[in-house]
């Protein structure tokens, strides 16, 4: 019984690692609220909110996309079988 799926190995490989950046990315931009839970806390404004994690979460994002858009092997043995 062969089941043809959309994905080939590889492209699963890829989404499962932007699925892993993208939860590190959001996990980076969390954090701590204040000790009281009224007064305004600086931390918001770190390095690793402001620059890090987006860049983190939007490579996961861009590798997504290049998972999904990326050619499996059926497709090169389909691309390969209409050029003959």
């Amino acid at each position: 019984m062969n089941q043809d799926f959309a994905f080939g190995k590889g492209n699963f490989i890829w989404i499962g690692i932007a699925i892993v950046l993208i939860v590190i990315g959001f996990a980076l931009m969390s954090g701590g609220s204040s000790p009281d839970g009224m007064s305004f806390n600086s931390s918001i404004f770190s390095k690793q909110r402001i620059v890090i994690a987006p860049v983190v979460t939007m490579s996961g994002f861009l590798l997504m996309v290049y998972g999904i858009l990326k050619g499996g092997k059926n497709a090169r043995q389909e691309k390969e079988t209409a050029h003959k």
